[in-house]
């Protein structure tokens, strides 16, 4: 469906964060008038930077300014929504859980009740997590399952994902919304997560450091994968049983963090490094095992990862390598 996108007028809210910046990419590869809203400038973030010429538009503000939300839809007649501004790391959310509130709930309502407003609205895909399922008795993660969030993270992305299935079932939004898996990939520039962490330990001839005792289960999903599944999911806002639907999208692939660091040391030709674990234990305000069944998308959207690990992270290990490089 590589047309499908061509001098459509799409709306993306966090498109300088990690998914957010390739999606922007892959749109305006496929010719999509796209607009992008970003409340910070990164001076470093350099994704955007390739695109930016040929961006639609580029607004300055934040989600949770509802006025200049429902602006950009009418102003610039938008179409097609992806909802990923939000605030992602869990423990600034321990931290500050206001702010990750304001940002990750209000922006949500603000977003939903713009694009209800709309008149030329199509499609509106929201970003919630796997993280909203929060602990289960029993795994992997379905979308049936109950949203059991017990820190303030997690609660914020349950209540995004909430808000969005209730104005498609209260309003008829065409709205649809993402459970995905840890996403990883080239333009990751906050290495408290363990991915780019540990590769630019390894790039610059360091033990990486694992802050847990390395046993949490993850499933860890490539950057080009997640796009798709955006992309994907807003192509199919109109089949039967989509809409007012949350989809789980993974790698099918659970590994340990001691796992992961070790997989990350053979694919970069480093195994001379040992890891350094200094964590005891379950870290406060994480769970200890995650994964998701990624059927239902198969069956309903005949979405399929493409990238086994291995690939995902030779190409982010070249991304890493040449942004310091760069440097």
């Amino acid at each position: 469906m590589t047309e499908f996108w061509k001098e459509r007028n799409v709306f993306i809210t966090g498109a300088n964060g990690l998914v957010g910046s390739w999606l922007t990419k892959e749109l305006v590869k496929r010719g999509a008038n796209t607009v992008v809203l970003i409340r910070d400038f990164i001076p470093r973030d350099s994704l955007l930077k390739e695109v930016y010429d040929d961006l639609g538009a580029v607004v300055n503000g934040s989600i949770t300014d509802y006025p200049l939300v429902e602006r950009v839809f009418n102003e610039y007649e938008i179409e097609s929504c992806f909802h990923l501004a939000a605030q992602t790391i869990v423990g600034i959310a321990n931290r500050s859980p206001l702010s990750t509130f304001e940002s990750n709930i209000k922006g949500t309502w603000n977003l939903l009740e713009a694009a209800r407003n709309s008149k030329l609205i199509k499609r509106v895909i929201v970003a919630s997590s796997d993280k909203a399922y929060g602990e289960q008795k029993t795994l992997p993660y379905t979308e049936d399952m109950c949203l059991l969030a017990n820190h303030p993270y997690d609660a914020s992305k349950a209540c995004t994902d909430l808000l969005a299935r209730s104005y498609s079932n209260t309003y008829g939004l065409p709205v649809a919304v993402t459970r995905c898996a840890n996403i990883y990939g080239g333009g990751d520039l906050n290495f408290s997560r363990i991915i780019p962490d540990t590769i630019r330990s390894v790039l610059h001839d360091t033990a990486p450091v694992i802050r847990s005792d390395g046993s949490p289960v993850r499933e860890y999903m490539y950057v080009k994968d997640a796009a798709s599944a955006y992309l994907t999911l807003a192509e199919c806002i109109d089949k039967k049983n989509v809409a007012g639907e949350a989809f789980n999208f993974g790698a099918e692939n659970p590994i340990t963090v001691l796992e992961l660091v070790n997989e990350i040391l053979r694919v970069s030709g480093r195994t001379d490094l040992e890891p350094v674990i200094t964590g005891q234990g379950k870290t406060k305000g994480e769970i200890e095992k995650q994964f998701l069944s990624i059927e239902k998308a198969k069956k309903v959207l005949k979405w399929h990862p493409q990238y086994e690990l291995a690939a995902g992270l030779k190409e982010t290990i070249r991304w890493y390598d040449a942004f310091f490089k760069s440097k």
